[in-house]
C-alpha cells in the first residue's frame, strides 16, 4: 500500500492486485460493493489517515478507481466545511467505484519504451500517447481489444512497470510528447 497526501483535505492510497489478495478481495468483490468491501476500505483509509495525520471526521467521499492489472488508486477526501468545525464527531462515508480501461506504464529509460512498442505492433495498432514526468517515461495505452488485453499487459510488464500515478496527474503536470498513436510513431522513427 502506497499513501501519498494531495492536499489539506485530500488523500491518495494505493494498492496494488496483491496487496488486495493479502486482504482476500477479488475485483469481483469491490464491484459487487459487498459489506466486507466496506469493512476493508474502513480499515485501510483509518490505516491511511493514521499515517498521514489526517483527521478522519465529518463527510469524506471516497473514490475507488480501478486499474487493470495494477490495482486501485482510492481517493479519501474531507468536505472542506468540516476543516474549520469543531462540532461533534461523526463520520459519512460515500464511495464511489469507477474503472479505468487504459493502461498505464512508467519506464525509466527510452530505449525500453522503443522495444515494448515493436513487441506491440503484433498486437494491432493500439490508441496510445507517449508523456514525460519527473524524468520518467509513462506510455498510456487505450482501446485494447479483451482478446488482446491480457498479452498487452504482459508485454508492458517486461520492459516498464504499472503507474501508481493517475492519468490526470499525468495529463497536468506531465510533457506530452506524443499526443497519438505513439506505438506508430515511434516504431516508424526508432527501427
Amino acid at each position: 500500500m502506497k499513501l501519498e497526501r494531495l492536499t489539506n483535505n485530500k488523500i491518495k492510497i494505493f494498492l496494488t492486485l496483491d496487496d488486495l489478495i493479502d486482504r482476500g478481495i477479488t475485483k469481483e468483490d469491490i464491484l459487487g460493493n459487498s459489506l466486507k468491501v466496506h469493512k476493508l476500505f474502513q480499515d485501510m483509509v483509518e490505516e491511511a489517515c493514521e499515517e498521514l495525520s489526517f483527521k478522519m471526521s465529518g463527510s469524506i467521499a471516497i473514490e475507488i478507481f480501478s486499474l487493470p492489472a495494477q490495482g486501485l488508486i482510492i481517493i479519501v477526501t474531507k468536505d472542506e466545511e468540516e476543516l474549520f468545525t469543531e462540532e461533534e464527531e461523526f463520520l459519512d462515508l460515500q464511495v464511489k467505484v469507477d474503472e479505468s480501461s487504459h493502461i498505464l506504464y512508467v519506464f525509466h529509460d527510452f530505449e525500453d519504451v522503443i522495444q515494448l512498442c515493436h513487441r506491440l505492433t503484433l498486437q494491432g495498432m493500439l490508441n496510445s500517447a507517449l508523456y514525460f514526468y519527473e524524468g520518467k517515461y509513462y506510455l498510456l495505452i487505450e482501446g485494447v481489444r479483451d482478446a488482446t488485453y491480457e498479452t498487452v499487459i504482459s508485454l508492458a510488464a517486461e520492459y516498464g512497470h504499472a503507474s501508481t500515478l493517475t492519468l490526470s496527474r499525468i495529463n497536468e503536470y506531465g510533457t506530452r510528447l506524443i499526443e497519438k498513436e505513439a506505438i506508430h510513431v515511434l516504431i516508424t522513427h526508432f527501427i
